[in-house]
């Protein structure tokens, strides 16, 4: 506090008046090796997720540039807490590592600039206690573009799009922000969806608006909605009705800011019903339960603090045939907000999903 104090009273060092602006390029690493060794190499350097990445050569990281108009020098936004600049090189060269495609560039564009607004409390989550992790709904054509799971198992490995891009934004905030675990990512017990929580919106079998019509854009847009939970969970309804996939919804305890997972089928009986998003957040909201019951005064018994309001709940509509439900939730009692960011698309748009539209898994018959 003592050096707190002296850094806000003391006089500007001529220094702080006038800062010199260094003009030296990014260091390039020049690594002879085979593959075992170049990871080794980087994993040791505090540079990866524990898991294999991709070298980031030359070639790699220019055919990545290839899915934005900027130039590689472009600084995106400046990522703390080292206020690292995130060029658009070295988002591709974390995109690479992750093993994303360069039609991933303009969602990973996107994912930076909604990262750095300060609605999303970014600046806290990254270095909690508390192990949020980064959730992005993609929404709008580039879902088909880019094949964007939002279907059977959207949230579950394999899948090219939903895998690495969330796995470079990791990559980004680690290497470019300087969020390391256990020096300044303090979460205590960690969180598996720091590898990747990404997903796209079934607006297909939707019956209602999707998320980014919701959040005032248009529905050709290609958007990008992100907020930090810290807890998931799955829930299925002890009836079919639209009353009974309400109450198993509210029952898994929406707090804060959370993101309901409804499956189509079970969006299509509540809409049958007259069930709007609008009154389905008012009834979870009214019905459902707070993870934190407090005690009153000079009683035993427990009273619930107030849930949060409609603005702190999404609907999105994903997931495949069945039964399940989802919900992403932040538990700790932050405030922050959705954002929601438009994704800009290269000139060579067409080209590229052309180029890679044929990147996908094809599963032969038993």
């Amino acid at each position: 506090m003592q050096g707190i104090i002296e850094s806000l009273t003391n006089p500007v060092s001529a220094e702080e008046k006038s800062p010199k602006q260094s003009s030296a390029k990014p260091a390039r690493f020049v690594f002879k090796g085979n593959y075992e060794e170049v990871n080794r190499y980087f994993f040791q350097n505090g540079w990866t997720d524990g898991l294999p990445i991709v070298p980031p050569t030359e070639k790699a990281v220019t055919e990545m540039m290839t899915g934005t108009d900027l130039p590689a020098d472009h600084v995106v936004a400046k990522i703390i807490p080292r206020l690292g600049r995130a060029t658009v090189e070295k988002i591709a060269v974390n995109a690479v590592m992750a093993g994303a495609l360069p039609t991933h560039m303009p969602v990973l564009m996107a994912a930076v600039q909604a990262l750095m607004d300060q609605k999303s409390r970014f600046d806290t989550f990254e270095v909690s206690t508390g192990s949020w992790a980064p959730f992005f709904a993609l929404n709008g054509p580039i879902r088909q573009d880019i094949h964007v799971n939002y279907s059977s198992g959207a949230l579950s490995p394999g899948d090219i799009a939903n895998a690495a891009i969330g796995r470079a934004v990791g990559f980004i905030i680690k290497n470019i922000g300087g969020a390391r675990k256990g020096v300044e990512d303090m979460g205590v017990l960690g969180n598996p969806s720091k590898y990747s929580l990404v997903l796209g919106e079934n607006e297909e079998e939707s019956p209602w608006n999707p998320l980014h019509v919701d959040r005032g854009f248009k529905k050709e847009d290609n958007t990008l909605t992100l907020f930090f939970p810290n807890s998931y969970v799955q829930s299925v309804p002890r009836e079919t009705s639209a009353q009974g996939i309400a109450q198993a919804l509210a029952d898994m305890g929406p707090w804060n800011m959370s993101c309901l997972i409804v499956i189509p089928s079970h969006a299509r009986v509540l809409s049958s019903e007259g069930w709007t998003k609008e009154k389905l957040k008012e009834f979870i909201l009214k019905n459902a339960a707070s993870p934190f019951p407090v005690r009153k005064q000079d009683a035993d018994v427990l009273s619930q603090p107030p849930a949060a309001d409609s603005g702190g709940l999404l609907i999105v509509v994903a997931g495949g045939p069945g039964a399940w439900m989802g919900m992403l939730r932040s538990v700790g009692g932050i405030e922050n907000g959705f954002v929601t960011k438009k994704i800009e698309l290269p000139r060579n748009w067409d080209k590229l999903i052309t180029k890679y539209k044929n990147v996908v898994p094809t599963y032969k018959a038993y």
